[in-house]
């Protein structure tokens, strides 16, 4: 069976069957969705800058010389700590646009 055998269906919605010209506008996401799912959208950018940047620090360590100040143990508390508070702000401020590309899927778009 190829794709051409099946049949599309363009019936319109329930709506819309009889007569409206207009397309009707989806209904408006309920305000405390909106704030849920921003903040878990604004989190997880968080979360993988994060994770980000502790990989690119974990292999900064790795190939830095022993005498370096990116192998010593006592900054790497401290740089993580970092690391931390810079994904937090990028991720708040949406910098690297997965925040944005997760509401574009979960929030109907306005008309």
């Amino acid at each position: 069976m190829n794709l051409t055998d099946k049949t599309v269906n363009t019936a319109l919605p329930a709506k819309q069957a009889e007569g409206a010209d207009a397309p009707v506008a989806p209904a408006a996401p309920d305000p405390k969705y909106v704030a849920k799912a921003t903040k878990a959208a604004v989190d997880f950018e968080s979360f993988f800058i994060g994770h980000m940047l502790h990989q690119m620090r974990s292999t900064t360590r790795e190939l830095a010389p022993e005498d370096s100040v990116f192998r010593d143990p006592v900054n790497s508390d401290m740089m993580d700590m970092a690391d931390d508070m810079m994904a937090g702000k990028m991720g708040s401020q949406r910098a690297f646009g997965i925040a944005d590309a997760i509401l574009r899927q979960l929030l109907p778009k306005k008309t």
